[in-house]
């Protein structure tokens, strides 16, 4: 809010003058209201191995994090371009691999990489899209530039946290919504049901048959799997649900089977099919992947989409974009050292204590070490780790990620955050739903933002760019002085 020493930012003149006039204990009173919310509509993540509390309310934050309209298109074409890229990358690799022919990506860590799919070569997919819900994990740290510091091309998840952020915020704050103009979020149900529907196979009906797929109820983002499918008016199913037929899926219907053009998958590839991967999965659907491999239904995200997010081949991502589009990247990557290069691995070994380190295949916070909050211990049995696969892992800055107004219990104190907007890719264009989920580090001083790891969320506002004027609106602090006094 206060910028980067240049005093309170513009964009953030509404929420300081809403601040300015509320006490602690209100704020306290509609934090707790905010959960209570939250408790009531049911929206709970589960952490694997928390024995103790299998089902959490996710954290949410009553400051709202701010973005003008200017940054967000800046932002909005970086993600297009990169998410363009991806799909170009993938489609090739699966394809000819002519970025591996020119040297640009090393061919072992494609043909190597355990989340490749040899499945997937030569297979035709409709307008080579294969990551159709991308979540693109994006940093600042100053006021110029945004750093993207991850790509998660496999099933992105946290959209149902956007939409319900926004859903209380309104609630507890019309105030601040009628005191500016923000961008909506709520048609993302609408914009990811049209992406889908329009890479259906070409022989399905002019309005296919769409479904979302869960492992089930014991999935830790299963709120998310009922809560989407609710939003986009479909089936939310489980492998059981479905069976394939003369190499068509179908769904089993209380009026009989039903076919099915477009399964939104939240299953990871290996338990998708048991014919081709994992023998002993209970959870997907046998002959998949010959109903995929005949054109005649199409899975979101694609299978083998994994090696696209892999933290090795992130590193890869500038040539990426400069390779398949002839263009300069408009995002950053987050400097980062390649373990599996000597040098690079004796500099990440000798400055160990002022790194982040990160598993090239982790996710969710773990598998990492954060060097200047580690302990000795921790950070030589992460050397121990890195001398015995120094392929595993990348190295990356301790960054000085921007930070946000966040509410702390006794007041209001800066917390470190990040930003997953979500890109979706149909055959006609891209689209993005200005926004996202931006997550926040409650703990002081912390950097890990995921939810698994202590982080909480906010309302993402994107809102249009504040002309120069210092004054605050006046609506905003009367009203919010009204509220106070009642």
């Amino acid at each position: 809010m206060n910028g980067f020493g240049q005093g309170v930012r513009p964009a953030y003149r509404t929420i300081q003058a809403w601040l300015d006039n509320s006490d602690p204990e209100n704020l306290k009173r509609l934090q707790k209201e905010a959960e209570f919310l939250f408790r009531r509509i049911g929206i709970t993540f589960a952490v694997y191995g928390d024995a103790e509390a299998e089902e959490r309310i996710i954290p949410f934050d009553i400051v709202p994090r701010v973005l003008t309209g200017s940054e967000w298109a800046t932002l909005s074409k970086g993600l297009t371009q990169r998410v363009t890229a991806l799909n170009r990358f993938l489609a090739d690799i699966y394809g000819a691999g002519e970025i591996i022919r020119a040297g640009i990506v090393p061919a072992d860590l494609v043909y190597q990489n355990s989340a490749f799919r040899p499945e997937m070569v030569g297979l035709k997919l409709p307008h080579d899209v294969y990551v159709q819900i991308a979540g693109i994990d994006v940093i600042r740290t100053d006021d110029k530039d945004f750093y993207v510091l991850e790509d998660n091309a496999r099933t992105p998840s946290g959209v149902s946290y956007m939409l319900e952020n926004r859903d209380v915020q309104m609630r507890l704050f019309p105030d601040l919504f009628a005191s500016r103009r923000i961008q909506p979020v709520e048609n993302y149900p609408d914009e990811l049901l049209t992406s889908l529907r329009s890479l259906a196979p070409v022989s399905a009906p002019a309005e296919p048959t769409v479904v979302l797929m869960t492992p089930g109820p014991l999935n830790s983002a299963y709120y998310e799997h009922s809560f989407l499918a609710d939003k986009l008016g479909v089936e939310l199913v489980e492998g059981r649900d479905l069976y394939v037929l003369d190499e068509v899926v179908y769904m089993r219907t209380t009026r009989g089977p039903k076919r099915v053009d477009v399964i939104y998958r939240r299953i990871d590839d290996e338990f998708l099919d048991p014919m081709v991967f994992r023998p002993d999965s209970m959870l997907g659907i046998p002959g998949l992947i010959s109903a995929y491999r005949a054109g005649n239904v199409t899975l979101a995200n694609a299978v083998g989409t994994g090696v696209a997010d892999d933290k090795a081949i992130y590193t890869y991502m500038p040539d990426i974009v400069r390779f398949y589009l002839g263009e300069e990247p408009i995002l950053k990557n987050v400097p980062t050292w390649r373990c599996r290069e000597p040098d690079c691995l004796r500099y990440v070994l000798d400055h160990l204590p002022e790194l982040v380190v990160k598993e090239v295949q982790g996710s969710g916070g773990y598998g990492m070490l954060v060097g200047p909050k580690s302990t000795k211990e921790q950070i030589e049995t992460f050397r121990a780790r890195l001398v015995a696969d120094p392929d595993g892992f990348i190295a990356q800055p301790t960054l000085a990620l921007s930070t946000s107004p966040t509410f702390v219990g006794e007041g209001v104190a800066p917390r470190h955050i990040d930003l997953r907007p979500f890109v979706l890719t149909g055959a006609d264009k891209v689209r993005i739903v200005p926004g996202g989920l931006t997550r926040v580090a409650l703990k002081d001083g912390s950097l890990v933002v995921n939810s698994s790891q202590g982080g909480g969320t906010k309302d993402t506002w994107i809102i249009d760019d504040p002309v120069d004027d210092a004054s605050p609106p006046a609506s905003v602090s009367q009203s919010q002085s009204q509220s106070q006094g009642g």
